[in-house]
């Protein structure tokens, strides 16, 4: 049996999981779509979503061109590192779910850490 595209993503991302939990520390965690792209901050315990921020919001999506290219990624990037602040949290580890650090992911993350998240 072939393992699929998705299983390789999802296997990466059970691989990165697993040393984020031993830090025990926020997790941001991102997931893209060809569409949109979406970021929560989850509590240490990884049960409860502290801050989140996608191009579904309006806020975020407001006088963007496309939702699903590298400018909409840095508007949700700056968008979760404000409401993180915003509840009492600066230091995250990244969760990229798989995906390659390219890209939007990439776009996504920076834009958080020059808006004062560190990871």
């Amino acid at each position: 049996m072939q393992i699929t595209k998705k299983q390789r993503r999802q296997r990466r991302a059970l691989k990165t999981r697993a040393k984020i939990r031993e830090l025990v520390s926020p997790r941001l965690t991102v997931h893209r779509t060809p569409r949109h792209i979406y970021a929560q901050v989850f509590n240490a315990a990884g049960d409860q979503v502290l801050a989140s921020a996608s191009t579904l919001q309006d806020t975020a999506a407001n006088g963007l061109a496309s939702t699903g290219n590298v400018e909409a990624a840095k508007v949700v990037g700056r968008a979760i590192a404000e409401r993180a602040k915003a509840a009492g949290i600066t230091r995250v580890a990244f969760d990229r779910a798989g995906f390659m650090y390219h890209g939007r992911i990439k776009a996504l993350a920076e834009a958080a850490r020059e808006a004062g998240l560190e990871f």
